[in-house]
C-alpha cells in the first residue's frame, strides 16, 4: 500500500517477534516488491504508487541493514544502469533501478550519456552480474550495441548479463544487438534480473 511508516513498524515488531532478518527481506519486502511490480506492468498500479512502495521498502532495509552480518544477504545481485552516450532522459532509467533496488538488488545508477568505455569501467570496478542500458532516442539506440561490442572487445562480456530498455527499444532490436534481456517497464526488469541472477 506504500504506507512506509506503517511497514517500518511491521518490521519492527516482526524483530521483537524474533523473525528472521533475512526472512524478513526474502518473504516479506522482496515479495511484496514483485507484487507491485505486477500491477504497475499490468496497469493497475501507476509511478506514484511504484514510487511509494520503494520508498517503504529503503527505509525498512534501512532496519534490517545492521541486523544483517552479512551484507549480501539483502542483495540479491549487482546492477549497474545508465543512459547511453548522447542521451539524456532520466526518468525511466531512475524508475527501473528504484524498483530494483526495492527488489533487492544493488544498484549503481551512472547517469545519463554514458559513453560505452564508461559502461565497462563500472561493470569491472563494481562486479557486475547485470548492465541495464536506456535509450529514449532512436538515434541513440546504436550506442547499447558499441557497448556490448566494447564488453566484448575487453574481454568481459561473459562474465555480465546485458539488459536494455526505453520507449523505441523492442525485443527484437535487444536479439539484433546479441543483449541477454529487454524490459519494457519496472516491473518486468524485476522479474528479468532476478531471471538472469538465479544462480
Amino acid at each position: 500500500e506504500g504506507d512506509d511508516e506503517r511497514t517500518v513498524q511491521l518490521v519492527r515488531e516482526a524483530l521483537e517477534q524474533n523473525a528472521n532478518p533475512t526472512e524478513i527481506v526474502d518473504s516479506g519486502l522482496r515479495a511484496s516488491m514483485i507484487i507491485v511490480g505486477d500491477k504497475f506492468s499490468s496497469g493497475e498500479f501507476f509511478i506514484p504508487e511504484m514510487l511509494f512502495a520503494a520508498r517503504a521498502v529503503t527505509r525498512s532495509l534501512d532496519v534490517l541493514r545492521p541486523l544483517l552480518l552479512d551484507s549480501d544477504a539483502i542483495t540479491i545481485g549487482r546492477v549497474v544502469i545508465g543512459t547511453v552516450a548522447g542521451d539524456i532522459h532520466d526518468i525511466g532509467k531512475r524508475l527501473v533501478g528504484m524498483f530494483l533496488e526495492g527488489a533487492g538488488f544493488e544498484v549503481t545508477d551512472l547517469g545519463t550519456s554514458v559513453s560505452a568505455e564508461r559502461f565497462v569501467t563500472a561493470v569491472k570496478e563494481h562486479h557486475s552480474d547485470i548492465l541495464g542500458m536506456s535509450a529514449l532516442l532512436t538515434t541513440t539506440m546504436p550506442g547499447m550495441a558499441a557497448t556490448i561490442q566494447a564488453l566484448e572487445s575487453a574481454g568481459i562480456r561473459h562474465q555480465v548479463k546485458v539488459i536494455v530498455g526505453g520507449a523505441p527499444v523492442t525485443q527484437h532490436f535487444a536479439d539484433r544487438i546479441g543483449a541477454d534481456g529487454y524490459g519494457a517497464d519496472g516491473g518486468a526488469a524485476i522479474k528479468l534480473c532476478r531471471k538472469l541472477v538465479v544462480k
